[in-house]
């Protein structure tokens, strides 16, 4: 069993950034590929960003440029820096795991969520 929890929404203006955090717990960390996931109201969850545990990763193209995730693996944590933020940014995001050490952008394929942590932007 995999414990995640994320850490670092906020309420922010248009342009700025923020650091979202992700932090595993309950078994190992290296074998898992990471991912940021998203949800605005009445919306579909969808994907944001995941990386491998060497690194690897993949990118919605609505975050490209903007987003970038990273992973410290000795800490289990990961990490999602968000640049330039938009209105459409906001909604909770949940950082996800998977047993399998390779990213898709597919929510039913990911096996262990946190509970979330709200973004904000507003004018």
């Amino acid at each position: 069993q995999v414990r995640l929890v994320e850490s670092g929404g906020g309420l922010v203006h248009p342009g700025d950034s923020l650091r979202l955090s992700c932090v595993a717990s309950g078994r190992s960390f290296n074998s898992n590929a990471m991912g940021w996931f998203r949800q605005a109201p009445g919306k579909e969850r969808e994907f944001v960003a995941g990386i491998t545990w060497s690194g690897n990763t993949r990118y919605a193209d609505s975050v490209k440029g903007r987003f970038t995730i990273s992973r410290d693996n000795p800490k289990s944590t990961v990490y999602l820096q968000m640049n330039s933020l938009k209105l459409e940014d906001t909604a909770v995001y949940y950082c996800a795991a998977r047993r399998i050490d390779y990213v898709v952008p597919v929510r039913s394929t990911y096996d262990y969520w946190g509970l979330g942590t709200q973004v904000t932007v507003s004018s």
